[in-house]
């Protein structure tokens, strides 16, 4: 209840006794005897009192007015919680876990505190604000990683907090709205609780958690998107950034607790998006993802834009969803189209899409502009058709595959990735053999694999059962890893011979003495160090640097990745120049 309504209802209540008490009524709180003479008196004192006394704008805090207040000699303070005053002398510390959703959240809790005088440090032992940010959707093991984690951090808050008393630890995101209660009340793990809509409020649960309370904030919203929040981004420079396009999902898969989490689905004002993304371009980021829960129904409703179109949603052929058809403003593919044309030289990507929205204009739009990458993220979740319907996808295997089919005659040569869940609610054998056999029908390059974790608020939870024993999940994970990687191996083994244009990330996991990137693909390549030249034509050798796109040959692949040796330093607009021109030396 907010300070207005708090105030009119102790107004209301006290007219309401003190009518009472005028027409001879009890009124319990106030009074415990009948009239008499006496309390006349005091009744009429106290109209007087109620009369005089203060309003509600001697509530709200004013620069103008005066700090006290004296009604029938009652002083009293006005009510406002001070902000932290320290907050610049104060550090705070993230540490990130989940999917790039909550990497992009912490870029825009960064760039709020920041703003409100907090400095970040990257050293746990330094810090006197603690922060983590986490999401967990589908893999247990994670989540309980995440409680150990805060219980060892809780001990040692409780041992240096004679050194270190402004220590607070705090939990962001998906975790903290869904566990709330667990975490703050049962626990006392944590001081501070932002949802994934709160992060604005975070200066002040951060101030109230100083002075000695325990702060929460997990309210979804219907509106917020961050558009005015410029992130700040932590990737190396001049290599790849990911920008939050849109929030929420709408879908309500059954295995899914994004909607509960994450609320309903809002899209970002396209000129926000564009201004981030420009100003990437200017700081020489080379690769940039768009990201969302279900980022190709990017709908961009705001009202400058909201009659520039007048088309509805277009699904993909032969796909059905649960919510009611969506009409006006921009579409995915606008969207997809202006950011495309702000750097000709950087790679667009985007994820994580939903089948369903791949109408062709945005598979045609793909296939033309140079730089948005020809990957895309199909995930099918099971190839059973039964399971599917179990799983509230919106979609068959038949459908599925004709989607497969109209995306690679569209754009030949296409990278197809996926994400497979295996061991839902009532998936027998046959199901499990029919996800195997869409595995090796499609050939992906790459794959997100898990076995089921029921989650609580999700339909699956109220409606199915989790009747597919842990041992059996298990072995088929393993079953469905094993296939998927053989078909991965076939899949990349077939771009041996090939040249392909990899934007480096920096050296390999391995040996010092190799560099690793990424191609149009989003396949891992690895080659050795060396100088390249920048042209063909003219001797002079340029290392190789983190963010540099160099011209690899493919001489051998597997499953995670291709090998091969880099030819030439190059560009998204140069490449055919120089594969041109590296074939006419060859020859």
């Amino acid at each position: 209840m907010n300070i207005s309504s708090s105030f009119t209802l102790c107004r209301f209540t006290f007219r309401k006794c003190l009518s009472r008490r005028l027409q001879g009524d009890t009124c319990d709180r106030y009074y415990c005897s009948k009239s008499s003479s006496t309390d006349q008196t005091r009744v009429v004192q106290l109209k007087n009192k109620l009369a005089c006394g203060p309003s509600f704008q001697d509530f709200i805090k004013s620069s103008t007015s005066d700090k006290s207040y004296d009604a029938c000699n009652d002083e009293y303070e006005e009510y406002h919680i001070p902000e932290c005053t320290t907050a610049r002398s104060q550090k705070v510390y993230f540490e990130t876990y989940g999917c790039q959703m909550n990497v992009s959240d912490t870029e825009i809790a960064w760039s709020i505190l920041q703003k409100a005088g907090y400095s970040r440090t990257h050293e746990l032992p330094e810090v006197l604000r603690y922060i983590q940010n986490s999401r967990i959707w589908l893999i247990e093991k994670a989540e309980q990683t995440i409680w150990n984690r805060l219980k060892h951090l809780t001990a040692l808050k409780k041992r240096c907090q004679k050194h270190k008393p402004l220590l607070k630890i705090g939990v962001l995101g998906c975790m903290a709205e869904r566990l709330k209660t667990k975490l703050l009340e049962q626990e006392k793990l944590v001081d501070v609780l932002a949802g994934p809509d709160a992060y604005r409020h975070l200066p002040r649960l951060l101030s109230l958690a100083y002075g000695g309370q325990r702060a929460s904030n997990v309210l979804l919203s219907l509106e917020e998107t961050y558009a005015d929040v410029m992130p700040v981004h932590q990737t190396p420079e001049g290599h790849s950034a990911f920008v939050s396009i849109m929030r929420g999902c709408d879908n309500m898969c059954s295995y899914c607790i994004v909607p509960f989490t994450r609320g309903r689905e809002r899209s970002r004002p396209l000129s926000s998006i564009l201004e981030e993304v420009r100003m990437l371009s200017d700081q020489g980021v080379k690769e940039v993802t768009l990201l969302g829960q279900n980022v190709n129904s990017y709908r961009d409703l705001s009202e400058q834009h909201f009659i520039c179109s007048e088309g509805s949603t277009q699904l993909s052929r032969g796909f059905k969803t649960v919510y009611r058809t969506k009409q006006g403003g921009l579409l995915f593919s606008d969207l997809l189209d202006k950011v495309s044309q702000i750097d000709p030289d950087m790679r667009i990507r985007f994820t994580s899409p939903h089948p369903k929205d791949f109408p062709d204009e945005v598979l045609q739009l793909i296939q033309e502009r140079r730089n948005i990458c020809k990957q895309i993220h199909l995930p099918a979740q099971s190839g059973s058709s039964r399971v599917l319907h179990a799983m509230r996808r919106g979609y068959t295997r038949e459908a599925y595959l004709d989607l497969v089919e109209n995306i690679r005659e569209i754009i030949p040569g296409v990278s197809l990735s996926s994400d497979f869940i295996t061991g839902f609610c009532g998936e027998t054998e046959e199901d499990h053999q029919q996800t195997l056999s869409l595995v090796r029908e499609v050939g992906y390059n790459v794959g997100f694999l898990f076995a089921y974790s029921m989650r609580k608020k999700t339909h699956a939870y109220h409606r199915l059962q989790d009747d597919v024993p842990a041992p059996v999940k298990q072995c088929r994970l393993e079953e469905l890893i094993s296939v998927f990687r053989e078909e991965a191996a076939k899949v990349n083994m077939a771009l041996t011979g090939s040249t392909q244009l990899v934007l480096v990330e920096g050296e390999s996991k391995r040996s010092s003495e190799e560099l690793c990137g990424r191609n149009d693909g989003n396949v891992k390549v690895v080659f050795p160090k060396t100088d390249l030249p920048v042209q063909p034509e003219k001797p002079q050798m340029v290392p190789v640097t983190l963010g540099d796109y160099v011209l690899v040959k493919i001489t051998s692949a597997n499953s995670q990745c291709l090998r091969g040796h880099a030819l030439i330093h190059s560009s998204l607009n140069d490449r055919k120049t120089s594969e041109h021109l590296l074939s006419k030396q060859t020859i």
